[in-house]
């Protein structure tokens, strides 16, 4: 089984409407990096047993986001919260080495100000 890392990301956006279990399961072997004999000797169940409610559960994860597509939208987000970041810097760069205008200034300043704030609230 290969370890995808998008599967860490969707427990973190659908792991507490998966069971104690999957989500535990799910995180040691994804988060933890523990193997899956290492998570069945752990909970006193075979490794196929764990290997079986792995996948159980990130078809789940995969099936939430498919119809729900929040971790895609985030990811969205944040590219575009960033891609502002660069505009704002690239304004108020532009803005020091031609106009001087203090209002282009303070409005680049701000917009990225309010950027890094909604990027931080993650």
């Amino acid at each position: 089984m290969a370890k995808d890392l998008s599967i860490s990301y969707l427990l973190d956006f659908y792991g507490v409407m998966l069971t104690k279990k999957q989500h535990d399961f799910l995180s040691y072997y994804y988060d933890e990096d523990l193997s899956l004999s290492e998570i069945a000797e752990n909970e006193g169940i075979t490794r196929q047993g764990v290997r079986d409610a792995i996948k159980r559960a990130e078809a789940q994860l995969f099936d939430m986001e498919s119809k729900l597509g929040l971790a895609a939208r985030f990811k969205e987000l944040k590219d575009n919260l960033s891609e502002i970041k660069d505009c704002a810097d690239k304004i108020y760069e532009y803005n020091l080495n031609h106009s001087l205008s203090m209002e282009v200034n303070d409005n680049a300043t701000r917009i990225k100000s309010i950027a890094d704030y909604l990027m931080d609230r993650e």
